[in-house]
């Protein structure tokens, strides 16, 4: 079975020119030809407006559709050009997924009374007043689909807190009071602000039935409309645990086991993710959030940073079943909320690590392959690493591994090949002076010349008679060695 490699075609400051679902749409044949096997796509529902990157979203029945908020297509398209996308996709062989936003609801269509407690931000806990009224934009009648697909109109009382009383004109986080109301249990969300159920704008009650019956309803409209292969779920530590699993449980009844999901859950703590995955029954992988920051870190602190460590308290060290990896995305670029930047010299590294590697399912992120062209927020292109980087994890990167991380600055690994795919590898990475690594590729490549498949080193590596090999590697680079006699 050939490796899978999911692309994140996206990132937060694409033009707002409608173009974009037709530019993945023409794009699906070179995706395939790299080796890409999964897309995720980036949100598709309407949000505030044409501008809005698909997290500000309105109403999950539009997909760029019908005039709502100023506009018929979303910022990327409009609901067909959304389709042919998907289609072109799964013509190519590529597994289409739906960034899913169910945690909140932005933009109401008019203002509601009812009563709050507010709260103290850093700890939602704690009130910080006593019960009073205010006014905010929590129904949604969604008046340019008039009721199409599904006619349920959203009130006060099926969301569970709110960051702006337009009353007072005041922000803040308002816990919205009345029967049955309250944050999720502390069990069944992140514990960080001492209970992270709301994140913002109108913060879904996952606790109320009418609420839980809408999102069954959408999912198989969405299903049936899409024919989708996977979802990315998009802020769930912030959703009710318990409706998750039930919810995933649907859509797998629904679509099939093979349809896939994974979850963002941003916490650098495996613990927390452990015990997510527990509740959850771990019918759904996780981002690898904890491995990130450590590319980030590694590459801020240079030759500093002691390489052995690369994986410490990472979801692919603990569980690397359940672990999407990554190395950029949309949440951790220049200016956002998450900035995390994995500095420019790392990146070649850290995208070695998880694309070569045995374990994980590694993302590709838009930004890193096709750079990024907004002024203040540049980011370069690495597509020419990356596609020998994929050509490798395609035709190389196969069977047993073996890790060399016995040194602070220079560390290396080994991929065995498989009946189907015998060729070996062999993956020398440093972030201080120039470094080797002796390492094993199988007694059978004795005699055999391998050579640096990214062209860093021009060194012609012999392989001794113990299957044994002496592979040299730059400063500050990553060097990936494969027998000449295969290329």
């Amino acid at each position: 079975m050939v490796n899978s490699v999911v692309m994140q075609y996206f990132e937060w400051y694409l033009p707002d020119d409608g173009q974009h679902w037709q530019r993945l749409r023409d794009d699906a044949q070179h995706l395939a030809e790299i080796g890409i096997t999964s897309v995720w796509m980036p949100p598709a529902f309407k949000a505030t407006s044409s501008g809005d990157i698909g997290y500000g979203v309105y109403d999950i029945f539009d997909l760029g559709e019908f005039d709502q908020h100023g506009t018929v297509r979303t910022k990327y398209g409009t609901k067909d050009e959304y389709l042919e996308a998907i289609q072109s996709l799964k013509d190519h062989g590529i597994k289409p997924f739906a960034d899913v936003v169910l945690n909140h609801k932005a933009n109401g269509d008019n203002i509601e009374k009812f009563k709050v407690l507010k709260m103290d931000p850093d700890n939602r806990q704690v009130p910080i007043s006593e019960p009073y009224e205010i006014e905010a934009w929590t129904n949604f009648t969604f008046p340019g689909r008039q009721g199409q697909y599904n006619d349920f109109n959203w009130h006060w009382y099926h969301f569970s807190g709110i960051d702006f009383d337009a009353k007072n004109n005041e922000t803040g986080v308002f816990m919205i009071l009345g029967e049955n109301k309250g944050w999720a249990d502390d069990d069944t969300v992140d514990t960080e602000k001492g209970n992270f159920d709301y994140l913002m704008f109108s913060d879904i009650d996952f606790d109320h039935p009418e609420v839980r019956q809408n999102v069954r309803d959408w999912a198989k409209w969405f299903l049936d409309s899409t024919d989708i292969e996977g979802f990315r779920l998009d802020a769930i530590k912030h959703i009710d645990a318990d409706f998750m699993r039930e919810f995933i449980q649907l859509v797998k009844e629904y679509k099939g086991e093979d349809f896939y999901v994974f979850g963002e859950y941003w916490n650098t703590s495996y613990d927390s993710k452990s015990t997510y995955l527990d509740n959850i029954g771990y019918q759904f992988d996780i981002v690898d959030v904890g491995l990130h920051m450590n590319f980030h870190t590694a590459s801020k602190m240079g030759k500093d940073y002691d390489m052995r460590n690369l994986f410490d308290g990472s979801l692919i060290r603990e569980n690397p079943w359940n672990a999407v990896t990554f190395v950029e995305n949309h949440d951790t670029q220049r200016g956002q909320s998450l900035e995390s930047v994995v500095e420019d010299w790392f990146k070649p590294l850290a995208y070695g690590l998880i694309l070569l590697r045995q374990v994980g399912l590694p993302t590709v992120f838009y930004g890193d392959y096709y750079g990024v062209h907004q002024e203040g927020v540049e980011m370069a292109s690495f597509q020419t690493v990356i596609d020998q980087l994929l050509f490798l994890r395609q035709n190389y990167a196969y069977g047993d591994e073996q890790l060399y991380f016995d040194h602070p600055r220079t560390i290396g690994f080994t991929r065995l090949g498989t009946e189907e795919f015998p060729n070996t590898l062999a993956v020398v990475l440093s972030n201080g002076e120039d470094g080797w690594k002796d390492m094993y590729v199988g007694h059978q490549h004795a005699g055999k010349i391998y050579i640096d498949y990214l062209n860093g080193r021009q060194d012609r590596v012999e392989i001794n008679q113990d299957g044994v090999g002496s592979f040299p590697v730059n400063g500050g680079s990553i060097a990936a060695y494969v027998d000449e006699s295969t290329l």
